[in-house]
């Protein structure tokens, strides 16, 4: 995957591309590279990957028709990092896009506060203006990143699960961590 993770892969750098260059068997290239460090992860996009680049996403979230969210309730934790989706939008949408045009910050913005809090009626929110609810995150756009997830196995039975980021709670406990910082109006 890289780091940062690259979720637009080019086919060249597909374990079948190397396993035809190197004139291996697909599946011992997987395995070497699994093997050779327990951080390696095999990037295996179930859907939308089609043609070899996120033209096809590209084209599901440019539709009016789409609702951006998270759905998964936490049944792929082993597969998915469904907390990062906010963070790859604004990263690779919103910047880094590089094998086709990305969207404008501010559509990605909105896509994800005002569009969402409209569907689910949420009209108290998802604007800053006069009368509405609002949080505000500053972010430091030119240095936003994704890292690639890592795998605990802090599940019951040893069940394993992805993770991403700074465990600022556990088992109900705080952390102590504080990522990021509060910005408050001065007097």
């Amino acid at each position: 995957m890289g780091a940062p993770p690259d979720y637009e892969p080019r086919a060249e750098t597909s374990v079948a591309a190397i396993a035809a260059r190197e004139g291996r068997a697909p599946d011992e290239v997987a395995y070497d590279y699994l093997a050779a460090d327990a951080g390696n992860f095999l990037f295996f996009p179930v859907t939308g990957y089609t043609r070899d680049d996120h033209e096809p996403i590209r084209e599901m979230l440019t539709d009016p028709a789409t609702l951006l969210g998270l759905g998964d309730g936490g049944a792929h934790v082993a597969m998915i990092v469904d907390a990062s989706a906010p963070t790859y939008m604004l990263t690779h949408w919103g910047r880094d896009r590089k094998r086709g045009p990305g969207l404008p910050l501010e559509y990605v913005v909105k896509r994800q506060t005002s569009e969402t809090a409209d569907f689910f009626g949420f009209h108290d929110r998802g604007r800053l203006v006069p009368g509405k609810r609002a949080d505000i995150n500053l972010i430091d756009f030119a240095r936003l990143r994704l890292h690639a997830p890592e795998v605990v196995h802090d599940l019951p039975a040893g069940g394993k699960r992805l993770v991403a980021g700074i465990p600022v709670f556990e088992r109900g406990e705080h952390t102590g961590a504080k990522p990021g910082r509060l910005v408050r109006r001065g007097p």
